[in-house]
C-alpha cells in the first residue's frame, strides 16, 4: 500500500529554487511550490498543508494559521521571522525553524557596496556619466580610512562587517543589547570596543544595522537617537525596515545631521507592489505615508534605496535553501533543530 506523503508548501519560490527543493525533499514530500506569497492564496487552498517553507514577503498570521489545521512545521526560508506569529504557531504546537546564518558574508558584503556607493558617490557618478557628463564637480567623497563606524547588532552579520571594516582601517564601536554576545576577547582579537548606544552615535561617522526585527529594536534610530548622532554622518540598514523610522530619517537629512543614507530595507516594503492591498486595513494610512516617503527619499542624491536584495547572492540563496531542507528532514525524523522559540 503506497504511504501518503505529507503535503507541503513553499512561497515566493523562484524556478531553481523549486528544483532544488524537488530534487531533496520530493521522495519525502508531496512539495507544492508558488511564486506567490502566501496572502495571496486562497485560504481554502491551504487546508491539507502539514509543512510550509514561506519567505520574508509571506506572512505567517493567525489568520494563516487557522487556515491550516494540519500544519506541523513552519520552516522559514530566512533568519528573520518577525513574519511569523509565534505565539499562534506555539498555542497550536507547531515548530518554527529559521536559517541562522545563511547570508553574513553576502549581507556584509553588500553593506559595504551601498557605503561605497555613498561615501564615493559611484550611483551619483554612474547617473551623470549615462547622461554624457563627465566633470567631476559635486563628486567628492571620502576615505573610509581612519573613520568612525557604529554596528548596531554583533550576530553573525555584525561580526563580518567588523572584520571588513577592520580591513578599511576604521576605528569600529559596538552596540548589542544582547549582553551574551559581549565577548572581550573577540573584541580584543577583531580589534572593536563595545559602547553604550548613546556613545556609538555620537562618535561614529557611519552607523550601521545588523540587529533583529524585535519590539525591542523597533524604531532604534528615531528622531531622538538621529539628534544625537554626529553632523554629517551616515547611516546604512540592511537588516530590518522597522528598525528606522522613516520619517526621522528625512527630518535628519533636511537638518544636515545625515549627509548620506543606504536603505536596503524600510517600513512598509512589502507594500511596494501591492499598495491597493493596504486600503481599508487597519493602518493603512500610516503605512501609504511611510511608502510615500520613502519614494520621496529615493529622489534625494544622497539617498540610494535598494529592493532587500542584501542577501541575494548565488552562495547565500544555495545555503538558505540546503539550511531549510535540513530542518525539515531533522523534524520529519524527530529531531528539530534551528528552532525559534518566542519570547
Amino acid at each position: 500500500m503506497t504511504q501518503t506523503k505529507i503535503k507541503a508548501l513553499a512561497t515566493e519560490a523562484k524556478e531553481d529554487e523549486v528544483a532544488h527543493l524537488v530534487e531533496k525533499l520530493g521522495d519525502q514530500l508531496e512539495l507544492r511550490t508558488t511564486n506567490n506569497t502566501l496572502d495571496e492564496l486562497p485560504l481554502s487552498e491551504l487546508q491539507d498543508v502539514e509543512v510550509i517553507m514561506p519567505f520574508i514577503h509571506s506572512k505567517v498570521g493567525r489568520t494563516e494559521i487557522d487556515a491550516m489545521p494540519k500544519l506541523k512545521i513552519i520552516a522559514t526560508r530566512s533568519t528573520g521571522f518577525d513574519h511569523i506569529d509565534l505565539v499562534a504557531a506555539r498555542e497550536r504546537g507547531i515548530t518554527v525553524c529559521n536559517v541562522p546564518g545563511y547570508g553574513e558574508t553576502a549581507v556584509a558584503e553588500y553593506t559595504f557596496a551601498l557605503l561605497l556607493s555613498i561615501s564615493r558617490k559611484v550611483h551619483q557618478a554612474n547617473s551623470r556619466t549615462k547622461r554624457g557628463d563627465y566633470t567631476l564637480e559635486g563628486l567628492r567623497g571620502f576615505d573610509l580610512y581612519g573613520k568612525t563606524i557604529g554596528v548596531i547588532g554583533a550576530g553573525a552579520i555584525g561580526l563580518r562587517v567588523i572584520r571588513i571594516a577592520s580591513g578599511f582601517g576604521m576605528r569600529i564601536l559596538v552596540f548589542d543589547e544582547n549582553q551574551r554576545r559581549r565577548n572581550r576577547i573577540l573584541s580584543e582579537v577583531l580589534g572593536f570596543t563595545f559602547v553604550p548606544l548613546n556613545d556609538l552615535l555620537r562618535q561614529s561617522d557611519v552607523v550601521t544595522l545588523h540587529a533583529p526585527g524585535l519590539p525591542s529594536t523597533y524604531h532604534i534610530i528615531n528622531r531622538e537617537a538621529l539628534a544625537k548622532m554626529k553632523r554629517g554622518s551616515y547611516l546604512v540598514n540592511t537588516a530590518r525596515g522597522t528598525l528606522v523610522d522613516t520619517h526621522a530619517v528625512a527630518w535628519a537629512l533636511d537638518e544636515g545631521i545625515l549627509a548620506g543614507v543606504g536603505l536596503d530595507t524600510f517600513e512598509g516594503e512589502e507594500f511596494l507592489q501591492r499598495e491597493e492591498e493596504l486600503m481599508g486595513q487597519p493602518g493603512a494610512e500610516e503605512k501609504l505615508r511611510m511608502l510615500v516617503q520613502s519614494n520621496m527619499l529615493q529622489r534625494r542624491p544622497n539617498v540610494i534605496i535598494t529592493p532587500h536584495m542584501a542577501f541575494n547572492s548565488n552562495e547565500a540563496l544555495l545555503r538558505i535553501l540546503d539550511t531549510t531542507i535540513e530542518n525539515v528532514q531533522a523534524f520529519l525524523a524527530g529531531d528539530p533543530q534551528n528552532v525559534v522559540h518566542s519570547s
